[in-house]
């Protein structure tokens, strides 16, 4: 039980509550309240929490966010994959910091985490990108402000598992932005991709356009690619790995959500694919640059140049971007008469579920006939004939 005692101030008579924290042990001790009534409410509030588990010390929540964050931020350098470690890191160190580095952790309130919402929003919170003549920037996207978010909540969830705080403020918060794409989807036929791939510059790229437009990998997955992963008996691609460029690098990692998967690609396939692999080692990459290094991803942007915007442009095809040759892969699966379980086992997704929230505009005008079919003999011509340019 904790007791309460009076004593002189310069401001006059204050009243001390004192008691023991029973995880550590010592005397606790809060001080500075005018009235005994009010020293008594909170003394009965605390003996309240002691016994519900609900209690926290006040000391503990002293902590800054720099203080925890650092910490939190080398279990994640432990944990995550390269690629989503680098994601994390620059919304820390470019949002979150700045903003919250020496704030304790105790003193955070939901509002204040409200207007960082919305100042990130408008593009007037604090950044370490702020120019000399106090300009912050621009308006920071949705994705970016859920991601500095996330990296702040983060923090503060391992805050209320140690029992600093009793709960997490930037969790349910009110006013964040919608996500919106701005860019509706892509899909392309088969006559475009065809097209894509014949105006591409060598074999390796046309090869590369149609392993992303009909077997569904992500581009970090189609580039670390090695020889053992092709079953040409079976027709058949093992995903085991996959070749992410982090800040100039590539790194080499498991597939997105860990998960290593069999991948079927189309008869018409194995001729560009054997000529690949031609002259190479089990354990070496089928898709590589001049000097057998792995591909860097090619950039769409405009006013960029790249081999893939080149071929876009050649074939008269509008501008997107690899990534949305896998969407283009889900489309021709689909209008073939893949089901929903087929197409979320070539993508990796983590479920059906997530398969169907992409793709239910695909599902839901999926004809009963199969285009495919009636189109394979001519398909697999065209594709013999580019893979000879």
């Amino acid at each position: 039980m904790g007791s309460i005692a009076s004593y002189q101030a310069a401001a006059g008579r204050r009243y001390r509550v004192r008691w023991r924290d029973d995880s550590t042990h010592r005397q606790v001790e809060k001080r500075g309240f005018r009235t005994k009534r009010d020293a008594e409410i909170f003394l009965a509030r605390t003996e309240v929490a002691r016994t519900d588990g609900s209690y926290t010390d006040p000391a503990a929540a002293r902590a800054t966010v720099g203080d925890l964050g650092t910490e939190w931020m080398r279990n994640k350098r432990h944990s995550l994959k390269a690629s989503s470690y680098s994601s994390l890191e620059t919304s820390w160190r470019v949002y979150v910091r700045p903003r919250w580095e020496d704030t304790r952790i105790g003193d955070i309130r939901a509002s204040q985490v409200e207007q960082w919402i919305r100042e990130l929003s408008e593009g007037t919170a604090a950044t370490n990108r702020t120019k000399s003549n106090g300009v912050t920037g621009k308006p920071r996207s949705a994705t970016v402000v859920y991601r500095a978010l996330g990296v702040l909540a983060g923090i503060l969830d391992t805050a209320v598992r140690d029992g600093r705080i009793a709960r997490n403020v930037a969790r349910g918060a009110q006013n964040l932005p919608a996500k919106r794409s701005e860019k509706p989807r892509r899909y392309l036929t088969h006559a475009e991709v065809v097209q894509l791939a014949e105006a591409a510059s060598t074999s390796t790229y046309r090869t590369l356009i149609l392993v992303l437009s009909y077997c569904g990998l992500r581009w970090s997955e189609a580039i670390g690619m090695h020889v053992r992963d092709i079953n040409f008996d079976r027709d058949r691609i093992q995903v085991n790995r996959a070749a992410v460029e982090v800040e100039g690098r590539i790194v080499v990692g498991a597939p997105k959500n860990w998960e290593r998967r069999i991948v079927p690609f189309p008869e018409f396939l194995e001729a560009p694919l054997r000529e690949m692999c031609a002259g190479k080692g089990p354990d070496d990459l089928v898709l590589t640059d001049a000097d057998g290094n792995h591909l860097r991803r090619a950039k769409t942007s405009v006013g960029t140049t790249s081999w893939f915007a080149a071929a876009l442009e050649r074939s008269g095809v509008e501008r997107l971007t690899p990534h949305d040759l896998r969407h283009t892969a889900a489309s021709l699966a689909i209008s073939s008469g893949a089901n929903v379980k087929a197409v979320q086992r070539m993508l990796g997704h983590k479920s059906a579920a997530m398969t169907l929230d992409t793709y239910a505009d695909l599902f839901e005008t999926t004809s009963p006939t199969s285009p495919h079919a009636s189109t394979k003999g001519a398909l697999a011509a065209d594709v013999s004939r580019i893979v000879q340019v």
